[in-house]
Parts: C-alpha cells; structure tokens; sequence
C-alpha cells in the first residue's frame, strides 16, 4: 500500500534581517521611511511627531504625501488580509499639518525604527566632535527634480556648497512640469524649494548645459558634478504620418500648461497611453481652455461654476487609447476611474497603426488615428510582446494627437559621452566626479526612488571629496510590552475612502485639487487599521508544553502545530535540529507572519507565558571614517 506523501511547510529562523523584512511598509520604501512609526503616531494623536518621523529620511515628505507611488501600501500587510493602509494620505494629513515649511525642533524624536536615511541620524553626525566639514566644496547638480533636490539637500547638511542648475524657468523639475496642479498644488512646491534654499542651495533657473553653460566648463568650476536631468523627453512613434502637424509628446503638453504656455488643442483629443502619465494628459487636455486665462476667470465667479464646467465639458472631448485590456492598465486604479467622471472615453486594447492626416497648403495636419486591434499585450513570460490583429482596425478622429508612451532623459550635453557608463553601487560615472541620480541612472522609476538616489549620490560625493569612508552601525532590541492593547475593533474596520471633490467641482476649476483630503476623525480610524507590524509575537521554546490553545484561539489561523518531519529539510533547520538535540517526531508550531494580525490573543490564551508581544526596535546610523 502506497504511504500518503508528507505535506512539508517552508520555515525560516527568525535573523536580524528577518524582524526588519516585517515591517512591510519601511522595507519596501526605498528611503526606508518609518511608516509604521507616522502611521500609529497619527492613530495616538500626536501628529507633530507622526510628521517628524515621515519628514526624517525624505526632504519632500509633503509632496510625496500628494503624489507618491506608495511601494509602502503596496507592500502593506494589512493587504494581504482586505485592504492596505491609506498610508500615502495619512503621510499627507501629517504634513499639511506640520509640514512645509519645515520648522526643526530642538531635538528630533527617536523613531523606533531609525532606518539609514533618519534626520536624527544626521543631525547626530553634524553635533559630533569627530566632525570636520568639508569647508564648502562646491558640487554642480544638473536638474532641480526629486533627485537633485534630495541630493542637494543632503549635500547642504554635510556642509557642501551645491548649485542647482535648471532649464526651466522654475525649479522642482517634473514636478513642477509633469504633475498637474489639480494634484500637486504650487504652493506646496515653493515651500519645499525654500526650505532647500534656506539651507544654502543656489538655484539657477532659466540655464541649460550645453546651451548657456557647457559641461565641460561646469566640471573645471565645480569640485563634482551629480547629473540629474529627469526623464523629460518624450517618445515619439515611428508610423505612417507622425509627421503631421498636430502630433505632440504628452509630457511636452504637461510642461506647456504648468508654464501657462497656450497650444491650440482643438476639439478632439486622441491620447495614447495607459499609464498615470497617459491620466495626467487626458484630464489636463479635459480642463485645458484655449480662452485667455484672465478672462476665464474672471467669469468663474460662484454663480458661474456649474455653467463654466459645462461649456468646458462639451468644447472638447478626449479619448484615451492603449494596448491594455482594462485588467492589465499601469494606471492607478483611482486614475481610472476619476477619469472616467470627468468623461474621458477609454478605448482598451488598441494600438497605433497609423496616423491620418489631410494636405492643406503643402501641410500635413493631423485629423484622426487609425488603431489596430490588440490580441494579447504580454508573452508567456509577462514580457512586453504585443500581437496585433492588422485585419481588424479603428478609426478615432483627432484634432490634435498626445503620445504617452515613454520618456527618456536628453543627455546631448554631454556630447560623445552621452551613454554614461555607471557604477550602480557609487552612482559614479565613467567621468571623475561625475555621479547621476533619478531617471539617468535606474531609468524612469517612482518619485521616491528618485529621492532615494539622490541621497545615494549626495554620500558618494562626500565621499570622493573627503576621502573618508561611510559605514552602517546598527542596534536591534526587543522588549515586552506587558499592556498590550489595540483599538477596538480595529481588525474588521475598513479602509477610509480618501475624500475627493466632485466631477462638476473639478471641472469647474482647473487648478481645483482632486484629493480633499481626510479629516482628523478620518484619519485617526484609518490609521487605527494597522496592525502594527514592528510588534512581534515571541515563543519561548522551553516554556512551551504543546498545549495547542495558541492555535485553536487564533482568529485568522496563522498559526499551526506540526511534525518535525513535516518542516523542509533546509541547511538552517538541520542546524538548528541538530544544535538543540530535537527528534523528528518532536513537535514544532510554525507561523503565518502575512495573516497575523497582531491581536495578542494567543499570548493571553497561553498558560505557561511562553508566548510574549514584543516590540522591535532597530537603529541605523552612518558612521564616517
């Protein structure tokens, strides 16, 4: 008779690295922000230190809580259970409440999990005696976008002199260019510029390298150059009539309208993308008016509004088309459907084929797009092979033509080095005291990616320019919390919806935010939803009697008592068995850490004490040789 196969669970020994991985959210952020910490500070009241903590490794918190991917929400445990935490608004609550402009306190509080990046940290390291600044050396740092803004930030602090040069006629780079004002108001951004600026930045504005300065002459004045140009040029596409008149990049567009620059849109307006970016060109070709601003709104007044949004809502008429079925879209799902509100049609699963035009005086002008249907977007590997049925094509008439489908940095300044040659570890280029941030060195990534390698190539440049090596020194602790408690109910609450104006409201206003915003009461229930993940269940092997009640309590049953001989043979069980003399028919309880919720009931139903919620605690700090 054939013997019934062992079922074996996959088990991990708990290392330093493991509690870290716990904490979601900070593990998945690329500046390590605590967000845990912000998140149960808002749900405790103190909303000061909740935007402290959130402010400590990001110098742009207050942006990133209006426009931030949230790598943290995505990684968010609570996920894995019904929905994340609303981690990105609540960043935002903090920070409209305490954020730019930047008032430093005394003393910064002590998070309790500083990760690298922590203020407290650099701000431990400027008090210390072994510190000798580096007497103003002056760095270069071309692009004013998340990535040169962190980097001059962080430059400022160690005691550098850097110079922002940027093309544009204002400074934040993309942010201030390709993020709508409907989503990242302007005032925000100026707060944040001056708080840079305060630190001693220089901001050039208005001078592009290569045009007005030449790279070559920028290296001979300054000591290291971070170049970080941003993404800003868009693809274009290579089909029948991309040479008409009428056909323009999506982000050039962006640009155009944050500068109050006019473009004859026309009417009808064909978008082609299915990204946020693809959103943010259809709902500003949604609000954009041909009409001379100040005339415009002169006629909002408050009696105006619904018959403003009207007029502008049948003036033009936008179509957003991409190779994605509905399912497979880049695009934020609450991109989606708020541009549907403000009656974008969405036409899923076409791609360009080709663009049609009529000849008018020798011109080629641009009247419509011909799209062919899309079989399938993705191979068997989830590769980008899109299949085309050429048979079966679709008309859409245009006036004028978006294309969203990619941006790449212009790096012509540099002449024949154009293609820098990187190393991923230093962001040093193949040119001495040349470094690259943001988009020119991991390609189009997240603003806090940006952020994250702005600051990366800030403490490379200390280093090339002192000489002095930067190392990591941590301390990990757990202790008992004897009191333990939760919010009630806190397990089955749901996520917040994030308020936002109506249609009608947005429409009526161009520059209206989206986003409301939550109110305190929002927010504290919301942040009540988090389950807290830097507090641990703790077992305590030689008090355990196998019992069980720990597993029959568990309300979402990540907990089970299994066979020795049921655990995957790994190096690190064998070692473990081995060390501490265990049998194979021995007993073991293994642990579902993505289902825990962290209520503690296991710990009060156990008899012997043998299981304890602790909090971990962990610092990391820079130590400069």
């Amino acid at each position: 008779m054939t013997q019934p196969a062992v079922t074996r669970f996959a088990a991990a020994i708990p290392d330093e690295e493991y509690w870290r991985r716990q904490i979601k959210c900070q593990y998945a952020c690329p500046v390590h922000t605590d967000a845990r910490g912000y998140v149960r500070a808002i749900a405790a009241g103190d909303y000061e230190a909740a935007y402290l903590i959130a402010r400590g490794p990001n110098p742009l918190a207050s942006i990133c809580g209006r426009v931030c991917g949230a790598p943290c929400e995505a990684a968010c445990r609570r996920g894995s259970i019904d929905q994340p935490i609303a981690i990105r608004a609540l960043k935002r609550f903090a920070a409209d409440r305490y954020g730019a402009p930047f008032r430093a306190p005394d003393a910064f509080p002590e998070g309790a999990c500083d990760g690298l990046e922590e203020m407290a940290n650099l701000a431990r390291f400027l008090a210390a005696r072994e510190y000798r600044k580096p007497e103003g050396r002056k760095v270069a740092i071309v692009g004013s976008g998340p990535a040169g803004l962190a980097a001059a930030h962080d430059l400022a602090l160690m005691g550098m002199a850097p110079t922002i040069f940027e093309a544009e006629p204002k400074p934040a780079g993309m942010l201030y260019t390709g993020i709508p004002a409907y989503r990242l108001p302007r005032d925000l951004i100026d707060a944040e510029i001056a708080l840079i600026r305060g630190l001693g930045v220089d901001f050039r504005c208005g001078v592009k390298i290569g045009r007005d300065v030449e790279f070559a002459a920028l290296r001979r004045e300054f000591a290291a150059v971070i170049i970080a140009v941003g993404a800003k040029r868009a693809r274009m596409l290579a089909l029948p009539g991309s040479d008409a008149e009428g056909i323009y990049g999506g982000i050039d567009f962006l640009r155009a309208v944050s500068l109050g620059e006019r473009i004859p849109i026309g009417r009808r307006v064909v978008v082609i993308g299915g990204g946020n970016v693809a959103f943010d060109v259809s709902r500003s070709a949604v609000r954009y008016s041909d009409d001379d601003p100040e005339r415009l709104v002169a006629r909002q007044t408050e009696n105006d509004i619904s018959r403003v949004a009207l007029r502008q809502a049948a003036v033009r008429e936008v179509h957003l088309a991409c190779l994605e079925s509905r399912e497979e879209m880049p695009a934020d799902e609450v991109e989606i459907i708020e541009g549907e509100e403000e009656g974008i049609a969405r036409h899923n699963r076409l791609g360009p084929k080709e663009f049609l035009f009529r000849e008018e005086n020798g011109r080629k002008i641009v009247t419509g797009v011909r799209f062919r249907r899309v079989l399938s977007v993705f191979d068997a590997n989830r590769r980008f092979a899109p299949v085309y049925d050429d048979s079966d094509t679709v008309d859409v008439a245009a006036d004028t033509v978006l294309l969203s489908v990619g941006q790449m940095p212009d790096l012509s300044f540099l002449g024949e080095a154009a293609k820098l040659q990187l190393n991923s570890e230093t962001l040093e280029t193949g040119m001495p005291g040349v470094f690259a941030a943001g988009d020119v060195a991991y390609g189009a990534r997240l603003m806090i990616d940006a952020i994250a390698s702005g600051k990366k190539a800030a403490r490379s440049v200390y280093r090339f320019l002192t000489g002095r090596e930067v190392r990591i020194a941590e301390t990990q602790l757990h202790f008992e919390l004897e009191d333990y408690r939760r919010e009630a109910d806190y397990e089955s609450r749901r996520r917040a919806h994030i308020p936002a104006a109506s249609a009608a409201e947005r429409l009526a206003d161009a520059a209206r935010l989206v986003e409301t915003g939550y109110t305190e009461v929002q927010a504290a229930g919301e942040a009540g939803r988090c389950l807290d993940c830097g507090v641990n269940t703790i077992f305590d092997g030689e008090k355990c009697i196998l019992c069980g009640g720990c597993v029959d309590v568990c309300p979402t049953l990540c907990l089970k008592l299994v066979g020795v001989d049921q655990l995957e043979r790994t190096e690190e069980i064998e070692s473990l068995l081995a060390a501490g003399g265990i049998a194979p028919a021995d007993s073991a309880i293994i642990k579902d850490e993505d289902r825990c919720i962290r209520c503690a009931l296991c710990a009060q139903r156990c008899p012997t004490h043998a299981i304890t919620m602790e909090r971990f605690l962990f610092r990391q700090e820079w130590t400069y040789a």
